[in-house]
């Protein structure tokens, strides 16, 4: 039930989804539980029986307000928001715009949004970090309950939790681990991580794995430090994609030493499962 401008991103969260035009509008639907779909509502409504339920959105409706908080609490709004990408986790969203600018909103738990306090925000809300001249981000990404960016000099910032049980990461915080690589394309499950970069394919996560991180048979199935995936050594990886709990990776195969890699490699049919 959409009639705006073409479509060139979409993303997807728990109950909910974005769409984002061709001009930098964006647009959400489905369940505003934790103020997720950015239109200053959680949708809360006391049903028959005293039951709580949620005013869906069934048609997309446009994201109208971006705004940020300053230190002594003032609400601000934040003008000419052009949307450049955006990234959906469970329950919150984050958004890069056209000067660079990191937004995020919904659920607030784990530290999840970066604005170093666990509230749900109802409308997207500026992430401090990344608004200063040079310090610009370039990529976002979100994962189940945490987010990354990857910032103009190339370093890549984490916040929220991976492991729940662990201590969050309340603000974007660079990754040590993969200072001075050029990241292409990252991507995040429940939580695990695998990230393209370079000439490499590297991945991460708690345990438990299911062999999601590609380390191999007979080797360790979980990592808490960023490793280099050796079962994809000389393979250029374009993209990464990850599921609950598996991942998928799209490697070139432009020359022949690369083909001859890639043939190497052991074949899945889902047949056999």
């Amino acid at each position: 039930m959409y009639n705006g401008q073409p479509i060139t991103k979409l993303a997807c969260g728990a109950e909910f989804s974005m769409i984002m035009d061709c001009k930098g509008n964006l647009y959400s639907f489905g369940c505003p539980e934790y103020g997720q779909l950015g239109h200053n509502s959680d949708g809360k409504f006391i049903a028959r029986a005293q039951r709580i339920e949620y005013d869906c959105e069934l048609v997309p409706r446009r994201v109208a307000i971006f705004i940020e908080k300053t230190k002594d609490g003032q609400i601000l709004p934040v003008p000419n928001v052009v949307v450049r990408d955006v990234a959906c986790g469970a329950n919150h969203t984050l958004v890069l715009d056209s000067q660079k600018r990191v937004f995020s909103w919904g659920f607030g738990g784990y530290g999840r949004l970066g604005h170093a306090e666990q509230k749900d925000e109802m409308v997207p809300r500026l992430v401090k970090l990344f608004d200063f001249p040079g310090r610009g981000a370039t990529q976002i990404y979100a994962g189940y309950t945490c987010s990354f960016a990857v910032s103009e000099t190339g370093g890549l910032f984490f916040w929220g939790a991976t492991n729940t049980s662990r201590e969050s990461t309340m603000y974007p915080k660079a990754v040590q681990d993969l200072c001075g690589w050029k990241i292409r394309s990252l991507a995040c499950g429940k939580s695990s991580i695998i990230v393209a970069a370079d000439e490499s394919t590297i991945s991460w996560g708690p345990s438990p794995t299911f062999g999601e991180l590609g380390y191999g048979d007979h080797k360790p199935k979980s990592s808490t430090a960023a490793q280099e995936v050796k079962t994809l050594d000389g393979i250029y990886t374009e993209q990464v994609a990850m599921g609950y709990a598996h991942s998928l990776v799209i490697a070139r195969d432009e020359s022949d030493a690369e083909k001859e890699k890639l043939r190497k490699l052991p074949e899945y049919n889902p047949r056999t499962l």
